[in-house]
């Protein structure tokens, strides 16, 4: 089942009198269920990418297709309940709030989607639990590692039982240890949950470990392989 689905994506931003191409014409499929890598350099058009595909942006001409229904049209209370309900989002810097716990962090979007608050935190506590952070519930991210925070982030991006998680460099502000644990953890997601995982990273160890891998240079896809 196709779950993800762009015609002739094309992004461009204006530089003073300058017109950059971020993404021109990407025409990529993603189906239920994959395990995917986006790849590329700096400037390649790859996080470009992943904030159209999370409807974090939209595109300058083509379309993007979430369940076969295309998000041009959409109202920004449409693309923000697509984004709280149909996507999690995991990035670099973890983004979590300073002064709420672990609990209460992932508790949120739930709070979002008119959740009780018991009933979100139950269900918080019970994802924390699922990604090995049962006896860090109550700490705030301040007294928790790295690789701690960035599982709270995967913890939060599950709450709402996504269809697909976005992740952006999720590994980039970790040691190659807590790296290899965050990478684990997106695996087990998808084969358990059976989420659609893509990953955008520079580094090819991360990407070797996905399914498929999409590489792109400036702003066009020069390679897509299933591993």
């Amino acid at each position: 089942m196709t779950l993800l689905k762009t015609k002739d994506l094309t992004k461009t931003y204006k530089m003073g009198e300058t017109e950059v191409v971020a993404l021109n014409k990407i025409n990529l499929e993603i189906q239920k269920g994959e395990f995917v890598a986006i790849t590329g350099s700096s400037g390649s058009g790859k996080s470009t990418l992943m904030h159209l595909l999370g409807c974090l942006d939209l595109p300058t001409d083509g379309d993007i297709l979430i369940d076969e229904k295309s998000i041009i049209k959409m109202s920004k209370n449409e693309l923000a309940k697509i984004r709280n309900q149909k996507i999690g989002f995991v990035f670099q810097k973890f983004h979590l709030l300073a002064s709420l716990t672990a609990t209460d962090n992932v508790a949120l979007p739930q709070l979002y989607g008119h959740i009780s608050e018991k009933e979100a935190r139950e269900n918080a506590k019970k994802i924390l639990e699922s990604v090995g952070l049962s006896d860090r519930l109550q700490h705030y991210p301040y007294q928790l590692s790295g690789g701690q925070q960035q599982r709270v982030a995967i913890a939060r991006s599950i709450s709402n039982n996504p269809s697909i998680i976005l992740a952006d460099e999720p590994t980039g502000n970790l040691d190659t240890t807590a790296g290899n644990t965050i990478i684990d953890l997106f695996k087990n997601l998808n084969k358990q949950k059976n989420v659609t995982v893509i990953i955008v990273t520079h580094e090819p160890e991360i990407a070797s470990k996905t399914k498929r891998i999409i590489d792109l240079v400036d702003g066009k896809i020069i390679l897509d392989k299933k591993i």
